[in-house]
């Protein structure tokens, strides 16, 4: 009951291509079968041949030929029952038609088939019956019988030779039918638990990826802003060292500040994966459902309360004009509170945006502008070209920060474009709704 489907067609040539039979044995069965009801209906036929005159030789042969028919059972089973019925008569092939009414009965020819055929053999065995035994009863003088009892006996010897075998068949091919099912079901259920493990692999790699990508996203917000101030600070701090000590000290004070507060950030991005190390235990050996635990932590976690808010852009935007960029903010609407995840991708946008200013115009002066509206908060930053007289501070690109603003944004149900300004600038907005995505 445990053997799939596949097993079985990996077991190859040696359980098949015997003609009609599936295994080795099942030939030698029917040979078997075939050879004893030969030499059955061979007997049988010397006495056949010696009731109807003909040569014995004859009668052997004529035995010989319809007894080994039954070599064919599985093949052409209604082929063994019709040539034992009509072998009744001759008295012989009893061995043929028991076994041809048991496979008869087993196989999946159509009961209404299998019904006419079994009660032709009934309606054939009872008639030889009550013929022979009535010559047999008239033969013996002495012997007088009630009239019932050549009909009774006619009907129980037919029954006890076309019964048995049928209900035995009908319960061995329900049986193996029922077999065939539960086998079927079993190779079902395989591959249904085959394609529910290639899909859980699928979506633990999903969560993998999806947690590498955040991962990756938060640690560019955190460093890339605020490094690429210090390296502004830095270039700053070089050429006003010589002509001005105090506001070089100055810049050597924020250069510090922006370093420890980037440490800080990297440590609380550090302690929520440290937090997570015991949901994110490798795939191997945790099931799907912490898998998604740990996604569901980490990114929990990344929106707590510790992590900023859109109340700080100001912060932002005062480091920015500290750095000497030149820039405006502007607040329409009455500030509300909003979900941790809807205010933290506020503030990443407008910080990657001011960072992707430093990086590629510098010198431009750029605007900052946040709406709150009914249902949704906006936010743009526009930079107006680069001016040609400020020194670029020659901070590196990896090409992310565009990317990553639109992850944030579209995975909260937002709406996010960028591009140049006819000026010669560049523009970023981004709307998301009040209470982030379902």
């Amino acid at each position: 009951m445990t053997a799939t489907g596949a097993d079985r067609e990996a077991a190859g040539p040696t359980t098949r291509g015997y003609w009609w039979w599936e295994r080795r044995r099942s030939v030698a069965l029917d040979v078997g079968l075939a050879l004893l009801s030969a030499l059955e209906c061979a007997l049988e036929g010397v006495e056949f041949a010696g009731d109807t005159g003909l040569p014995v030789p004859a009668g052997v042969l004529f035995g010989l030929i319809a007894g080994a028919v039954l070599v064919v059972r599985r093949r052409w089973p209604i082929a063994v029952v019709l040539v034992a019925i009509a072998t009744t008569p001759a008295e012989m092939g009893f061995l043929m038609g028991l076994v041809g009414l048991y496979t008869l009965a087993a196989s999946d020819v159509p009961r209404r088939i299998t019904a006419v055929l079994t009660g032709m053999s009934f309606m054939g065995t009872f008639i030889v019956t009550y013929v022979r035994l009535r010559q047999s009863v008239d033969e013996q003088a002495d012997f007088g019988p009630a009239g019932w009892y050549v009909p009774l006996l006619s009907l129980f010897m037919s029954l006890g030779l076309t019964a048995p075998p049928v209900l035995f068949g009908l319960y061995i091919g329900a049986r193996r039918r029922l077999m065939e099912s539960l086998r079927e079901r079993a190779d079902s259920l395989e591959r249904e638990l085959s394609l529910l493990a290639d899909r859980a692999e699928e979506r633990a790699e999903w969560a993998r990826t999806e947690e590498r990508h955040r991962i990756a996203r938060e640690m560019h917000d955190v460093v890339a802003h605020r490094v690429s101030l210090m390296v502004v600070h830095a270039a700053a701090l070089q050429a006003v060292a010589p002509k001005d000590p105090a506001k070089a000290v100055r810049n050597a004070a924020l250069v510090g500040d922006m370093g420890r507060q980037a440490l800080t950030e990297l440590r609380e991005m550090l302690g929520v994966l440290r937090a997570g190390e015991s949901v994110t235990a490798p795939v191997a050996s945790v099931p799907l459902a912490s898998v998604g635990q740990a996604a569901a932590a980490a990114a929990a976690a990344a929106a707590r309360e510790d992590g900023p808010r859109l109340h700080e852009v100001e912060t932002l935007v005062g480091e920015s004009r500290a750095a000497g960029m030149t820039v405006e903010l502007s607040v329409d609407g009455e500030a509300r509170g909003y979900p941790p995840e809807v205010e933290q991708t506020a503030y990443r946008v407008v910080q990657e945006a001011l960072t992707n200013v430093h990086k590629h115009a510098a010198g431009a002066k750029t605007w900052v502008r946040l709406a709150h509206r009914d249902a949704e908060v906006a936010m743009q930053v526009e930079n107006g070209p680069s001016d040609a007289a400020t020194a670029d501070a020659g901070l590196p690109s990896g090409g992310n920060g565009l990317v990553g603003m639109r992850e944030r944004v579209l995975g909260l149900g937002g709406v996010f474009v960028s591009g140049p300004t006819d000026a010669g600038g560049f523009r970023v907005s981004a709307v998301l709704p009040s209470r982030g995505a379902a």
